[in-house]
């Protein structure tokens, strides 16, 4: 496998088509999958990044690859097989919050292996950060995620795990709880939403104290919360607090995608400014911090002002943040 060495970033875990509903009964296909949102959204934001996962042979499977293709994204896996493709009913209501149904059985970004995973980041000189979560946390795909993140810890690789967690749709919510916080043992960053927290029932009387607790609890060096409309912080192991939100109300057209664009927007400042693997268990510059979250969030706005997930570009986040910066709360 010839892969550019310009890579970066390796992404893991779940590509499929969202099935989002309509008011009038349609249902409309969207290229979707957390994973592989985060993954077109990197790489429209100028990241190198290679996707981990097979991707299938069937109509949808070369939809979801040419979306990848055309983004500049590198795949692991080139050559399709013969798994269909995972997909997902989207509801979303009148706040524009989605929630899914999925079909994950017998899938082709499930086709996949620990080794095989960690055999594609092996030879690659350039590659500082890899990225996973969300469907890839099932307790079902243990075996084929935990070796790999393990393997890239050792490796000195920066391990960015978004929580992401999908409730409705685990059989046995304890042990995905448990699952989720084992796995979260592997990451340098940590990134969820206040609805995840609250999911994962942490202790702590709101959601920046249930964040507290679960970096307190892990070997992460930074935690990354999501607030919804109220913004997002940043929480480092060395104590610092960092929180900010939009100066003005956002026009939401849904949520879709939010926190993979939000995500991407993070890494691609964090890339940016060369942060090492444990950035956070230092003192972190003000301007620094505040340039990651201001990233992070104007990512994510501009995504929740369109239809499904349309990653905004690299200039469309730069000039996000130089027309409405966003304002810091001490």
């Amino acid at each position: 496998m010839q892969i550019n060495s310009s890579v970066q970033v390796a992404t893991a875990g779940e590509a499929l088509i969202d099935f989002i509903a309509h008011a009038d009964g349609r249902f409309e296909p969207c290229l979707g999958g957390a994973v592989y949102n985060l993954t077109r959204a990197l790489a429209r934001q100028e990241v190198g990044t290679l996707y981990l996962n097979p991707l299938s042979r069937d109509r949808f499977g070369q939809r979801l690859a040419q979306g990848l293709v055309d983004d500049g994204v590198h795949l692991a896996v080139p050559e399709p097989v013969v798994q269909v493709t995972s997909l997902a009913v989207v509801n979303v209501n009148e706040q524009g919050h989605p929630d899914y149904a999925f079909y994950r059985e017998g899938v082709a970004d499930r086709a996949t292996t620990a080794t095989a995973l960690t055999q594609a980041c092996h030879d690659l000189e350039d590659l500082t950060l890899v990225c996973t979560g969300a469907l890839a946390l099932s307790p079902d795909d243990a075996d084929t995620y935990l070796p790999w993140l393990a393997a890239q810890r050792q490796a000195g690789r920066t391990v960015v795990i978004d929580a992401n967690l999908r409730p409705s749709v685990m059989p046995n919510l304890e042990q995905y709880r448990r699952h989720v916080l084992t796995a979260l043992q592997y990451a340098d960053v940590i990134k969820a939403s206040d609805e995840d927290l609250a999911c994962l029932n942490l202790p702590g009387a709101n959601a920046l104290a249930q964040a507290q607790h679960l970096l307190h609890s892990s070997r992460a060096s930074v935690m990354a919360l999501t607030l919804g409309a109220e913004g997002a912080a940043l929480l480092t192991r060395h104590g610092q607090v960092f929180q900010a939100q939009e100066q003005a109300p956002v026009s939401v057209v849904d949520t879709v995608g939010a926190g993979d664009c939000f995500l991407a927007g993070l890494v691609a400042a964090m890339l940016g400014h060369k942060l090492s693997t444990d950035w956070g268990s230092a003192a972190v510059a003000a301007d620094v911090a505040k340039h990651l979250l201001g990233s992070a969030i104007a990512s994510a706005s501009l995504c929740v002002m369109r239809r499904g997930c349309v990653p905004p570009t690299r200039a469309e986040v730069a000039l996000r943040l130089e027309q409405h910066p966003c304002v810091f709360i001490p």
